[in-house]
Parts: structure tokens; sequence; C-alpha cells
């Protein structure tokens, strides 16, 4: 049930580049998955330099844990809460955040963790296993409306009235309790399939996005990163789905923008409030021969942004 693809990083070596990775300094990766980024970290780090890493998957805090360097530390957390993980570390302000937003291919690829339409397997779907409600518990109580907000909204499914009056009528039948299940019912709610993609592959994301709060914890994690860098720290930020692209975007823009002040306002450019970040180059997207030898990656998105300010700040 767990064959698949093994895990490749996306755009390994372009996320580490764009870090600036200083021999001496302090990183964080707040996604350490299967640890592709965080090993190639260590490579450039010297014996003075230090990793911290996050993850709520405790699949992942196993492979963290299982990595033995004096200069790493895994901690099992979510990224929302990383200014408090910091603190708890007394690790001040850091050189580098990397946040790499896709899932790894272990969660996709093992049925049990109900991620996918490809196995039969009990729906879970939490990132962290160890607490929460699985996606087999929210369906058998979320009403309607919700089923279908939460389906239009985070999977953008044009068919999401429709996929959610399916569900609450199957389910008065028996428990929606099996990726099976949900796939099917949704297939025969969707009315045109989109060439090459499951008809369940939004709904499957909305309910995953929407139970492990993927959104709201992206909106609580970036203001962090801003104030935990220190200025000329890099934060790198690979996204795979474009609400979260949109967001990061959007909040890299604001920060670089700085305060708006009202429109003829008479203020000297030189006067204006400069931004708290600068944005590094365009967004990068994998090449063409890693989408070809990793099709997952032809959806992410890196974007980079560097922090302003003096020492002082």
């Amino acid at each position: 049930m767990s064959a698949g693809l093994p895990h490749t990083t996306v755009l390994l070596h372009e996320a580490v580049e764009a870090l600036q990775v200083k021999p001496g300094g302090v990183y964080v990766d707040c996604t350490f998955g299967r640890g592709g980024h965080s090993r190639l970290i260590l490579e450039k780090l010297d014996v003075d330099g230090r990793l911290v890493a996050l993850d709520k998957d405790p699949a992942a805090v196993a492979a963290g844990l299982a990595l033995s360097d004096p200069r790493f530390v895994m901690v099992h957390s979510g990224f929302a809460r990383l200014t408090e993980v910091l603190h708890k570390r007394h690790t001040g302000k850091v050189d580098g955040v990397l946040l790499d937003l896709g899932m790894s291919s272990p969660q996709l690829d093992d049925g049990r963790r109900g991620f996918s339409f490809r196995f039969d397997a009990p729906l879970d779907m939490r990132m962290d296993t160890s607490s929460g409600q699985t996606a087999a518990e929210w369906l058998a109580n979320a009403d309607e409306g919700l089923l279908g907000e939460v389906i239009r909204d985070y999977g953008e499914e044009r068919f999401a009235k429709q996929i959610a009056r399916a569900l609450v009528a199957a389910r008065q039948e028996q428990p929606v309790a099996t990726t099976r299940q949900l796939g099917e019912i949704v297939a025969k709610a969707v009315r045109t399939r989109e060439p090459g993609k499951n008809p369940a592959t939004r709904t499957f994301q909305a309910i995953r996005i929407y139970l492990n709060r993927e959104l709201e914890e992206l909106a609580q994690v970036l203001p962090q990163c801003v104030d935990c860098l220190k200025p000329g720290g890099r934060m790198v930020i690979i996204s795979f789905h474009s609400l979260e692209d949109r967001m990061v975007k959007h909040f890299l823009r604001d920060m670089a923008q700085g305060d708006k002040l009202p429109r003829r306002l008479p203020v000297r450019a030189a006067d204006l409030p400069g931004g708290r970040l600068r944005l590094v180059g365009k967004a990068v997207r994998a090449a063409p021969q890693e989408v070809a030898e990793n099709p997952r990656a032809r959806s992410a998105v890196m974007r980079v942004a560097e922090r302003a300010g003096s020492a002082d700040d």
C-alpha cells in the first residue's frame, strides 16, 4: 500500500542557494519532510552553524530524529508555532527560514494516511496523526453548507454544491469512511472531468487543506518569519497550490512596500517608511528536466525575500 514514487525534494538546490547559507549561521527548516533541504543546508554549515527543523508529521519527526548531527535540532511542531519554538531554544534572530509547503511523497504514497484516492484506505488526512479530527469524523458531522463552502473555497471546485449534497445523502445510508467511498461519491457528482485529472482531486485537496488548517497556519507563520530574521536574512517559500502562492505573493509584496500613507500626502520619497522586506528576483519554477523526472514539481513556485533594516532593528 505504500509503494509509489520515492521522495524527491523539489527545487532542492535552488531553495538552498536562495538562502545564501553562511557557514556559521542559524537556519530554520519549517517543513522537514524527509530532510532533503535540511541535509543540504547542513552540508554548507561549519561546526558553529545551527539548523532547527520543524514538522507536525510524526513520521517526518522520526526521520529527523534519526539524523545524528550536533548542529541539528528536530522539533515536533507545526510551523505556526515558529516564534515559540525558537524562544524555547534561545535561538535569537536567525539567518534564514525555509518553508516547503508541499506534501511529501511518503504522505501521498502511504495509503494508510488517507490523502490519496489511489488507495482504498481509512479516511484520515491528518498531517499530525497524533491529534485532531480525521476526515471521516469530519464528514460524518459537517452540515451541507459547510461541506460546500470548504470544497468550493479550498478546492476551487465548481461542483461543490452537488458534491456536498451527494455526501450528505451517502452518509445517511452508511458512514463515508474510506478513500474509495469518497472518490466514488465525488465522481458521480462531478458532471465534467478535467483532462488527465481524477474528478475527486479538488475535493480531496480541499478537505486536507481545511482539516490541517494549512492556509490559516501559513497566514500565522509568515509574519513570524519576518520577525525572527536578522537584517539580510532570507526567507524562501515554495508553494504548490494557487491559494498558498497567492497568499505568499501578496504578503511579501505588502512587506516590501511598507506602510501605505494617504495619497497626495506632502511627504518626500526619501522620507517614506521603508518595507521590512526586499523582494529577491522573480518567482522560480522547476525546470522542465526536473518536472520530467519528478511530475510533482510541475506546480511548485518559489519566492524569496530578504529582511531589510540594520543590525539595530
